[in-house]
């Protein structure tokens, strides 16, 4: 729940505005402005106060406990100008939300954290538990010295600046370590924790079995994604409230999916009471990974839970991001977070240079040029495959003639896979005609480099039959002057001379082109791979220098 706390009238509408955007997220504290904020810093884990910066720290200092602890505070000053992050930046959240309220206020978001002032992750902002000597790691990190990463396990991190041994390490383990002097470790949810339990086990004996599982294994609590059983004992009491002791979701499998899992030590009991030889190992098992802890009991008399330990691989991450047809505006805040995630970037080279300032330090960029879809695809699947954050970029939207559909020819389930939408060319090119789709249209690609000729003619012709807009991409090129003229000559058979024809080059760009003509007046040779060509249906008009196609015939019927 994120406190709002406000002491002028300008304050408050700007708090009340924040609460009407947000009104399962938010609560509004009234009154006194030293009790509000001291309540609201007890019951809440963020507080936005339409406060001077001075004030509040004031009124929060003697509320202060430690990092790990206090709420994120972020600061807005009554004009709705900055958006202040002035306490517990990356534990606290108030980073994020410093964005957040400056997006829906439309103020400007300040950021002092060292890490992100630079564009470094922190090491504490990545989702993952840490501990060791993080402040003298992410030093070292901000300062350019040597830090080591040192990954036990695999996980799929965004971009650090790491490198040849050093006297600072990042490790990345599951596994119960005494952090040494200039190491930060990070712990990944790598663990599964398969559990059992008779009706009525006590929450205690079905902890002191986990943990001393995890303990006696030298495994740490902290690296546990959550505790599986059979959905017959999705509601069990002891369970339920173990999982939420251990801050992890209780996960529940049908028996007729563990009964399929070959497990080391089946038994008879589980079968006759739920179906399935098997809980605990079949639970942790059922996704995968190798068993670290086979079944064990509880050490009641009789024992009423058993549990198992299994760790699963970290899967790689594919983001498939569309960066739109080439204006940084045009960039969504979707996109623009996916490329600062990633550590493997993949792409055309000069797609690449439209937006290498916008990755972090330490992105590894694997570019190539034209010509070399399949291969940048492949290339990327293998990076995810090997645990890696990868984002693969297009251009426009990545599933739009574009890298997705490679990609995901290539990539199986072993891999988590993230489609990022852009804003593809026609949309760009049709907002700069004017309204060209505003019925129903269909973009038709003239290369046939991948596609035979007979089969593009063909779908031109099913679109000039059905009186559908058409937007070309890949129109003309030096080696391909003959099948623009054609297309157009089969969408003429169907549509008057007159008909609209918006031709616009480079789209967004800066030195973008647009420009109205008709289907007979349009030149073929003006054309070229950087265009994209829209013709109209039969009622598309020319309105006030604008190519405009109605949403509806009636528009076409009354103007006859």
């Amino acid at each position: 729940m994120i406190g709002l706390i406000s002491a002028t009238a300008a304050g408050a509408a700007a708090r009340d505005r924040l609460a009407a955007a947000w009104p399962d997220r938010t609560r509004v504290y009234g009154g006194p402005v030293a009790d509000a904020v001291r309540a609201a810093f007890a019951e809440c884990d963020r507080l936005v106060c339409f406060l001077a910066t001075g004030a509040v720290v004031r009124l929060v200092a003697p509320l202060l406990h430690g990092k790990a602890d206090d709420p994120g505070v972020v600061c807005v000053d009554e004009a709705v100008r900055f958006a202040v992050s002035l306490l517990g930046g990356h534990g606290g959240g108030a980073n994020e939300l410093a964005r957040e309220v400056g997006e829906v206020l439309g103020a400007e978001p300040v950021v002092t954290t060292a890490t992100d002032a630079v564009g470094l992750p922190g090491l504490d902002a990545l989702g993952l538990p840490v501990e060791g000597d993080v402040a003298a790691v992410s030093r070292a990190l901000l300062d350019g010295e040597a830090v080591a990463l040192r990954g036990e396990v695999t996980w799929p991190l965004p971009p650090l600046p790491v490198g040849a041994e050093g006297a600072y390490t990042v490790r990345v383990t599951d596994r119960i370590v005494e952090p040494a002097d200039g190491e930060a470790v990070l712990r990944p949810p790598t663990l599964v924790v398969g559990v059992g339990a008779s009706k009525g086990a006590p929450v205690e004996e079905v902890l002191a079995l986990v943990e001393g599982a995890l303990r006696e294994a030298g495994l740490s609590s902290a690296s546990v994604a959550e505790l599986a059983t059979v959905d017959a004992k999705a509601g069990e009491p002891g369970l339920v409230e173990a999982a939420r002791r251990l801050g992890v979701p209780l996960v529940t499998h049908p028996a007729e999916d563990l009964a399929g899992v070959a497990v080391p030590n089946p038994s008879d009991a589980p079968l006759a009471a739920v179906g399935t030889a098997s809980v605990a190992e079949a639970a942790a098992l059922v996704g995968g990974g190798d068993l670290l802890v086979p079944k064990r009991k509880s050490a009641g008399s009789p024992a009423m839970a058993t549990c198992a330990v299994v760790r699963r691989p970290g899967r790689g991450r594919l983001a498939v991001v569309g960066l739109g047809p080439g204006a940084r505006d045009l960039l969504t805040p979707r996109a623009r977070d996916e490329l600062r995630r990633a550590s493997v970037l993949v792409g055309l080279d000069q797609y690449v240079d439209q937006i290498r300032d916008l990755l972090r330090p330490g992105t590894r960029v694997l570019e190539s040029g034209l010509g070399a879809e399949e291969e940048r695809a492949r290339t990327a699947v293998e990076e995810a495959r090997r645990g890696q954050a990868v984002a693969l970029i297009g251009s426009g939207d990545a599933g739009v003639y574009a890298m997705a559909s490679p990609a995901l020819a290539e990539a199986s389930d072993d891999i988590d896979v993230v489609g990022v939408p852009g804003v593809t060319a026609a949309l760009a090119a049709g907002a700069l005609l004017g309204a060209p789709l505003g019925h129903d249209h269909v973009s038709i690609s003239l290369s046939d480099l991948h596609t035979p000729w007979e089969v593009i003619e063909r779908r031109v012709r099913a679109a000039a039959e059905a009186d559908l807009v058409v937007t070309f991409y890949n129109p003309r090129s030096r080696g391909r002057d003959w099948q623009l003229p054609k297309a157009l000559a089969v969408l003429a058979g169907h549509r008057a001379p007159g008909t609209p024809v918006g031709v616009v080059r480079n789209a967004s760009r800066v030195d973008e082109s647009v420009r109205l003509t008709t289907l007979a007046a349009l030149d073929p040779a003006t054309v070229d791979m950087m265009t994209v060509v829209t013709v109209g249906n039969t009622a598309t008009r020319q309105i006030a220098g604008r190519m405009v196609t109605p949403r509806g015939y009636r528009w076409q019927e009354e103007t006859r």
